[in-house]
């Protein structure tokens, strides 16, 4: 079986390589600036549209619906996925929601979850320090291979180009008829963060 991924480590080789424009996504979040309002507003349509087509069930890979197809609806999805995030708020967090199958497992540092509701407020608390004001979420690096979506994300202040957090996940998405089955991530944030106070020295 050929190398799927050989001519992407030969590009990194030679020099720096712009993912979304390597996969040929829609757009490039790979920075902040990047976005129009108009190519954000189209993308959280497209999200709201995306997990309209989810299937109760897990839709098995066949003739119907190959690894190709699958791949292709992740690399269609992906950047409703960050303009979901980016935005926040309700409708955003809605978007992100309908992203998940019924049976989601999850693992994290606070984890395991299982289901949607299990790890409902943890997302919750993910999403807004992810969205907060005066900080932009870039995810500079992602892949994608059949159903499976690897991809890594900072946020930067935007006065003060600081990195406060950063992360690294990898989902396993059926595609637009199965959504997001099992994720696993972490993070780590580097600024407000503060010991409770009975654990501080008096």
């Amino acid at each position: 079986m050929a190398d799927e991924f050989e001519e992407l480590r030969q590009l990194r080789f030679q020099k720096p390589v712009n993912y979304y424009t390597y996969w040929g996504l829609e757009a490039d979040f790979s920075r902040r600036g990047l976005i129009s309002p108009e190519t954000q507003q189209l993308l959280l349509e497209k999200g709201e549209y995306f997990g309209s087509l989810k299937q109760d069930e897990l839709p098995p890979v066949n003739n119907d619906y190959t690894w190709a197809q699958i791949e292709q609806e992740n690399k269609d999805w992906w950047p409703s996925h960050c303009a979901a995030l980016r935005s926040g708020g309700e409708r955003g967090n809605n978007i992100l929601s309908a992203e998940y199958h019924k049976n989601l497992v999850y693992l994290c540092q606070d984890g395991p979850f299982v289901g949607t509701e299990d790890q409902k407020d943890r997302e919750r608390h993910w999403g807004a320090l992810l969205s907060l004001p005066g900080v932009t979420v870039c995810w500079p690096i992602v892949y994608f291979w059949r159903e499976f979506v690897q991809f890594e994300w900072n946020c930067v202040d935007d006065q003060s180009n600081e990195i406060i957090s950063k992360g690294f996940a990898t989902w396993t998405r059926r595609g637009h008829r199965g959504g997001c089955y099992f994720k696993s991530e972490q993070f780590t944030f580097y600024r407000d963060v503060y010991a409770p106070p009975e654990l501080l020295p008096q």
